[in-house]
């Protein structure tokens, strides 16, 4: 059983809040999902809220309590597409070609989690005992390639030119791939989900420091808070999941 919290804030520089989330509990499972959207004003906003109605929905439709893990991976991938499929056609309908949004996901059940992810939000997982803080998904962004390559670092890509730009979304094309990634949660094992709004702002020791802090309720508003002393120049969306 998980324990879940969200929290979606406008920041300090942005006129309208484009991110989305959504939380579903139902037999047995835990859907959440995390969208960041582009595309100009009104554009970005619709983006991802069609990505998470269209997400949720679709899980919700074909999760079955008996499924394997790879069925369970099969649902999600199938709830990706279907998240695209909402938002290319909508941008294609209203002439709004170029409104995307990125995601993640996770489907949690049992010991175990389902996470899905294209663009650059991302999950981690926070172990209590001095497990620490593990970034789980791999941004899909021009940043990123260079960290690979060597050519900067990881702490200097928080600051790096161009560190907005990435090289998936959902939406504007009529295929999207997306990376998913199987984990198993121990008892006490936090998995957070959230935008870059979050990642740009919040250092992952922050992130770990306020998650086990304790008073689970308030740990959001305490990210939110540092988020917006760091002047909050993105939306900030976040939810927070707990393993009992």
């Amino acid at each position: 059983m998980m324990n879940v919290w969200g929290m979606t804030d406008v920041g300090l520089i942005r006129s309208e809040n484009q991110d989305a989330y959504a939380v579903r509990a139902e037999d047995g499972f835990t859907v959440c999902v995390v969208c960041d959207g582009m595309g100009g004003p009104g554009g970005g906003r619709l983006a991802s809220s069609l990505a998470v109605d269209a997400f949720l929905s679709s899980c919700m439709a074909n999760l079955r309590p008996d499924m394997t893990a790879q069925q369970v991976q099969e649902v999600a991938e199938f709830a990706v597409a279907a998240a695209n499929t909402a938002v290319y056609e909508r941008s294609v309908r209203d002439g709004l070609r170029g409104m995307g949004t990125t995601l993640v996901s996770a489907v949690a059940w049992g010991e175990q989690a389902l996470l899905s992810n294209v663009g650059d939000s991302r999950a981690y997982v926070i172990r209590p005992g001095g497990g620490g803080i593990s970034r789980v998904t791999k941004d899909h962004s021009l940043v990123e390639r260079l960290v690979d390559k060597g050519a900067i670092t990881a702490e200097e890509a928080r600051s790096y030119p161009g560190r907005n730009l990435i090289t998936r979304a959902l939406g504007p094309d009529p295929e999207a791939l997306s990376d998913s990634y199987r984990i198993d949660l121990r008892p006490g094992d936090y998995l957070l989900l959230c935008t870059d709004g979050l990642v740009s702002t919040v250092t992952d020791q922050e992130m770990e420091r306020e998650i086990l802090r304790g008073d689970d309720n308030a740990c959001l508003d305490r990210l939110l808070d540092i988020a917006r002393d760091q002047g909050a120049p993105d939306n900030v969306t976040a939810v927070l999941l707990r393993q009992q």
